[in-house]
């Protein structure tokens, strides 16, 4: 006999057998097995096998006519091997059709779930299997509206809280109400900083205080005798335990600085993690940096630059250290049938820049400190941060350089994003040896390809086409599959291209003067 197997339970909540049977319409009747309240039927699900086993997933209310029945089945163990089986599968609960088959439950039936401890229902002639099915969903579906009214309303309280002048005891307060427990926050280094709620059983606050060790960030850390969890790997942002009838859970706030959220409760309704983790999101912005000291820190350093204080001065409230300028302009791509051509997208006609993105590229790149300009983002990242390509950003990065230097750090970023999307890279860097893009003043350089690009304006198609070309060595084939395009429209566009400028494209000096301007663009 295979163990009984735990029910692979579906993302909405159960329903209690106690409320099927409530249910006039449906005239159910428990004759035989437990009269617990507790239990609860995730999905209903007919079956006339003999051996139901294969096709359960577990916390089924089966419903059968009995066609399956042999007619020597109240003399043999036949009943007792088929309930065996229903329980084995992890079925809830067994409902039996009267009519057309039998016109009552086998007495041998209620004697076989009485001794599995099966609940038995006897379903009426005028109830349809597929009336039980739906409504079951019908409970389903109002479980589930109660669930999402319930948690949108602790949403909203919760943000009131977070509203009031004591914010995190607030909060942890309105939680406790809202789960019916205990909520406790622990600072970084495992000890209770506030607490509000029931008080909690004994010996609940030391586990949960030891629960918070799976989720805290920690120097070396090593396997533990309750946790098991070893040395490196990714922390989870949450976990859970029980001690006796008591649940527990924990939820690391913020991005590792360490706070923990606690909550101890006498049971688990659905909607319990939904809200404490709108508490975990709500304390971890209290907890955050703009409240531990980091946020008054950038502010001193701020007001101190405006009152005349010399960089070199102001950097160590900021951290200890070179650091390095970041300079990104957003990818945004022409709406179909524009007349905005590949050259001009992200072109500086464009707008403010959204400050959500923004922020959230800081973030991305590890730092607080992002200016929103019109036509660039500029982030100030500490050296010992390797910023990496970001999607939807072309980044140019400066070398890394003291306080004193960042002028020359933010000179270094601009040209590295210019020649960035130029050659449409996705991050570039400054390098010690300069380009010759580098050696030729930004604005002189754009007024040059101007001037010697003016033929082409208005033409974005023959510009991407010349450009493409000379990236891809006056290739006539590569040029038409990086275009898509026939390669006697790269042809004719090319010829258009030298009619126009006019230049002589075999040159390989006309090349590298057009290919400068066009980098320019």
């Amino acid at each position: 006999m295979p163990e009984t197997i735990t029910p692979a339970v579906p993302p909405t909540p159960p329903v209690p057998l106690a409320a099927l049977l409530a249910r006039e319409d449906l005239g159910l009747r428990q004759i035989a097995g437990p009269a617990d309240p507790g239990t609860v039927v995730h999905w209903a699900h007919t079956s006339e096998m003999a051996d139901p086993y294969p096709y359960l997933l577990g916390g089924e209310l089966l419903l059968t006519a009995g066609v399956h029945i042999p007619r020597a089945a109240e003399r043999g163990t036949y009943f007792d091997d088929y309930v065996s089986r229903i329980v084995a599968a992890g079925g809830a609960a067994l409902g039996f059709g009267l009519a057309p088959v039998h016109d009552t439950v086998p007495r041998a039936l209620a004697t076989a779930c009485d001794r599995h401890g099966l609940p038995l229902l006897e379903v009426p002639p005028q109830t349809t299997f597929s009336g039980v099915a739906r409504a079951v969903w019908e409970l389903m579906a109002q479980a589930r509206l109660a669930e999402l009214r319930r948690v949108t309303e602790a949403q909203q309280s919760l943000a009131a809280a977070a509203s009031r002048p004591d914010p995190v005891p607030s909060v942890l307060r309105r939680l406790a109400q809202r789960l019916g427990g205990h909520a406790v926050l622990h600072g970084p280094d495992g000890t209770a900083i506030a607490a509000a709620g029931h008080e909690p059983a004994r010996g609940v606050r030391e586990a949960l205080a030891e629960l918070t060790g799976v989720v805290r960030p920690t120097t070396g850390r090593t396997t533990g005798p309750t946790t098991g969890r070893t040395t490196g790997g990714p922390l989870p942002a949450s976990a859970t335990d029980t001690l006796g009838s008591t649940h527990l859970a924990v939820y690391a706030l913020g991005a590792g600085e360490g706070f923990v959220l606690g909550v101890a409760t006498p049971r688990r309704e659905p909607g319990d993690h939904t809200i404490a983790s709108v508490a975990a999101v709500l304390l971890s912005l209290l907890t955050g940096e703009h409240r531990s000291g980091t946020g008054t820190a950038r502010s001193s350093a701020l007001v101190r630059l405006l009152l005349g204080a010399p960089p070199e001065e102001v950097a160590p409230l900021l951290g200890a250290g070179e650091w390095l300028v970041v300079h990104a302009r957003p990818d945004r791509q022409a709406p179909p049938g524009s007349r905005l051509g590949p050259d001009r997208v992200g072109s500086d006609r464009g707008g403010p820049h959204d400050a959500v993105s923004a922020s959230a590229l800081g973030a991305a790149l590890g730092s607080p400190l992002v200016d929103v300009g019109r036509n660039v983002v500029r982030v100030l990242v500490p050296a010992g941060r390797d910023p990496e390509p970001q999607p939807g950003w072309t980044l140019g990065v400066s070398a890394a350089v003291a306080p004193r230097d960042w002028p020359a750090g933010d000179t270094q970023a601009a040209r590295a994003l210019a020649r960035a999307r130029a050659t449409r890279a996705r991050l570039l860097r400054h390098g010690a040896r300069p380009a010759l893009a580098d050696l030729v003043p930004r604005a002189e350089a754009r007024a040059h390809a101007r001037t010697l690009l003016a033929p082409l304006a208005g033409q974005p198609a023959l510009a991407e086409t010349l450009r493409t070309w000379l990236s891809l060595h006056g290739s006539w084939d590569r040029t038409a599959v990086a275009l898509d395009v026939h390669r006697n429209t790269v042809r004719q566009r090319i010829a258009r291209c030298a009619a126009l400028l006019p230049a002589d494209l075999d040159d390989p000096d006309v090349r590298m003067e057009l290919w400068f301007a066009l980098r320019q663009d």
